[in-house]
């Protein structure tokens, strides 16, 4: 059991799924369904304050490297074209509703991407990130559930 919540915790951390990876792992591999839920969500939370660190001065130092600067601009470009209109326009409510959507892409590091790049304050940023990761949960949580046979 211990060995299964720390993988979905990871999972549910790790930028190759986030807690849409997470859910399914630690249900299917027969944790509680509700301790699955919170560590999921706890730890997907957890990456908002990383991603902030990492975007406010490791990716300053970063920019420096041409090889990197290339990356983090066509990253830049990727957000503001993919939902960046509609996260400008909604601020808050644009951001939430772009990481509640539970596909690939669309999750807390993205999203705390695009609150950096549209300068929305890292308050507000967080409480989108975290509303939308909790809805995304649920979505996948439930989706699992029924999947499984168990709702």
């Amino acid at each position: 059991m211990i060995k299964d919540s720390i993988i979905t915790f990871l999972w549910s951390m790790s930028p190759f799924g986030e807690a849409k990876v997470g859910i399914p792992y630690g249900i299917f591999h027969d944790l509680n369904i509700f301790w699955v839920l919170l560590i999921s969500v706890l730890a997907n939370i957890l990456v908002f304050p990383i991603m902030m660190f990492f975007l406010e001065y490791v990716n300053r130092t970063l920019l420096r490297w041409h090889f990197y600067k290339k990356m983090a601009i066509w990253i830049a470009r990727r957000a503001k074209v993919g939902s960046g209109d509609k996260i400008k326009k909604y601020g808050f409510w644009g951001l939430m509703f772009f990481v509640m959507i539970p596909l690939p892409g669309t999750g807390v590091y993205a999203g705390s991407i695009a609150g950096y790049i549209f300068k929305i304050d890292a308050q507000t940023s967080f409480k989108a990130n975290a509303i939308g990761i909790v809805i995304s949960s649920v979505i996948v949580w439930s989706t699992t559930l029924l999947a499984k046979g168990m709702a």
